[in-house]
């Protein structure tokens, strides 16, 4: 399946996959118990990154297990329009990404602006290109999150970057036999940002000399880039630890990879199953990449295992989870995108839980939303306190992001009445319709 018109076909395929073309509403009826399995598919927050690496090298990129979520689409549409060709393959899931010999080095405002993670294409354009124009990210509004460790990081490996319009612009002033190259280098992150060490392990794969990267982020979706990486030719160690080396190399190869499952649409379905009881089993789940939100959900009393089948989590019907507390960490501690989501089992738990958000600021913004449901919520700076009662109430919600909408989608299901939850596309960004695989669970969610 080709694409004409710059990012327009993936567009459609991809909404249309969901079946969400001009349904921005979800309608969420009190559910009983949950039975059944289900796959959670490509993780977003990999995929992304992946689909940037492809700028490293000429030719024809193949990804599996690739969601059709709105996000694949835009950062599509961000590779398009540096003459890039993404277009679906004939295998379910199958993404093709073609790169030719010349790239235009610039990912325009009106694209970036819809999604953060647009900003990881730095680090590879700099690298293949000697020079890149970046506009600053924008996406979900849960506070600032400035760019300035990456910028920092690759003025370090020979980067002159200055600003204006809303624009990043970055020249390589380093050289090698006379052509622009970035050298490798220590580098010491502030924070073990996700995006931030994606950004200078695509930039340093090109590089000359080794890089090492200290505080480097841990998540398993930097160990599934590295592995793509490392099959298109890098040389990269360490992934998944705090100290990553990188072996810099002349050139890159395209290669074939499949993504890694996406652990926060496990995630949403393993809460599910615990808010309304019964016995949910998630395919491609797999328990070493989320220690710590299985250790908490089986604080609450749902029954987690492993089996050949696949990720299992069950609570009995009409006993109510237990209240715990929780703190945001960077990874391996409690993800800030499980955090909605552990809000909403809290609201209807025994007791008091108190959450505590370290890492983004202002992310508590569908707190409201859920007190509009009648839950008993109290927040201060950095911290919830969740006092559970029997049962929501369905009232009318807005979604501001991709988790917090689905948190108020699993909120619906135990809630009397019907809960109408508006800008559902907020939704489409992260999940593969959600709505239809919770149905097909024994929720009573449909889109309209």
């Amino acid at each position: 399946m080709g694409i004409g018109t710059p990012g327009l076909n993936i567009v459609r395929s991809t909404v249309s996959a969901g079946h969400t073309v001009g349904m921005d509403h979800v309608l969420v009826s009190t559910s009983g118990p949950l039975e059944g399995t289900v796959r959670a598919g490509g993780a977003k927050n990999s995929v992304l990154k992946l689909m940037a690496a492809c700028l490293l090298a000429e030719g024809r990129h193949r990804l599996r297990n690739v969601p059709r979520i709105t996000d694949v689409a835009i950062m599509a549409e961000v590779l398009e329009a540096m003459g890039v060709t993404v277009s679906w393959g004939d295998e379910d899931g199958e993404l093709l990404i073609d790169t030719p010999a010349e790239i235009h080095p610039e990912a325009p405002h009106e694209l970036v602006e819809k999604m953060r993670a647009s900003v990881v294409v730095l680090g590879p354009l700099l690298a293949r290109c000697g020079r890149a124009k970046v506009s600053m990210p924008g996406g979900d509004d849960f506070g600032p999150r400035p760019i300035d460790m990456h910028l920092r990081a690759l003025e370090t490996m020979g980067v002159v970057f200055h600003s204006s319009h809303g624009y990043v612009e970055g020249a390589v002033e380093s050289s090698v036999s006379g052509l622009p190259r970035l050298l490798g280098q220590r580098i010491v992150l502030d924070y073990p940002s996700h995006t931030g060490t994606d950004n200078v392990l695509m930039a340093a794969v090109l590089a000359k000399g080794t890089t090492i990267i200290e505080n480097a982020a841990r998540e398993p979706e930097v160990i599934d880039l590295a592995e793509f990486l490392n099959a298109m030719g890098a040389r990269i160690t360490g992934a998944g630890t705090s100290t990553i080396q990188v072996e810099g190399v002349a050139y890159l190869n395209p290669a074939s990879h499949a993504v890694i499952p996406d652990r926060l649409v496990v995630a949403t379905f393993l809460v599910a199953a615990g808010l309304v009881g019964g016995e949910v089993t998630v395919q491609d789940g797999r328990a070493d990449h989320m220690d710590m939100l299985l250790r908490k959900l089986e604080a609450t009393g749902v029954h987690i295992s492993q089996e050949p089948e696949g990720l299992r989590a069950g609570r009995e019907p009409g006993v109510r989870p237990r209240a715990v507390d929780v703190a945001t960490l960077p990874y391996p501690g409690f993800a800030t995108d499980y955090k909605p989501l552990f809000v909403t089992l809290l609201t209807v738990a025994e007791g008091v839980g108190i959450v505590t958000e370290n890492l983004f600021f202002g992310r508590f913004r569908y707190v409201e939303e859920l007190r509009r449901m009648g839950a008993d919520i109290r927040t201060e700076g950095h911290h919830a306190v969740v006092r559970g009662v029997a049962h929501l109430s369905a009232a009318p919600v807005r979604a501001f992001d991709v988790r917090a909408g689905a948190a108020l989608v699993l909120a619906g299901m135990v809630a009397e009445g019907e809960t109408v939850i508006s800008d559902a596309r907020h939704i489409d960004r992260g999940y593969e319709d959600l709505a239809g695989k919770l149905a097909a669970l024994g929720a009573p969610v449909r889109r309209q």
